[in-house]
């Protein structure tokens, strides 16, 4: 098998596989909401940190950030030709990723510091 094989394989397999984890989510989080019926702030936040939704929230937001980092990696990487641009645009997605990774991570952990 060659080289280029699998580097390609690599990002392909977490694309699917992060893309079946976020559906999986995405249809768990719209039952558990339609089933819920009416509910304030205070019914949101005892369902989005009970421990099994958290690390569920938790998983969702590395697979969706894994699935945005290859997506973006891929387009750019195919696009952006000049290398000076294109080192660029990957660190910008890069840092982009990376905050919004530690925001979440501060929500989903706010209630176990505090």
């Amino acid at each position: 098998m060659s080289v280029y094989v699998l580097q390609g394989l690599k990002p392909w397999l977490v694309q699917r596989i992060s893309a079946l984890y976020i559906l999986m989510f995405v249809i768990y989080a719209g039952i558990a909401i339609a089933c819920a019926g009416p509910a304030g702030f205070t019914a949101w936040c005892d369902w989005l940190f009970a421990p099994a939704n958290r690390i569920a929230s938790g998983l969702f937001v590395v697979a969706l950030l894994l699935h945005a980092w290859v997506g973006m990696r891929d387009v750019i990487l195919d696009y952006v030709h000049n290398t000076v641009a294109r080192m660029f645009a990957l660190s910008l997605v890069l840092a982009v990723l990376f905050g919004s990774g530690f925001w979440c991570a501060k929500i989903l952990l706010l209630e176990l510091i505090s």
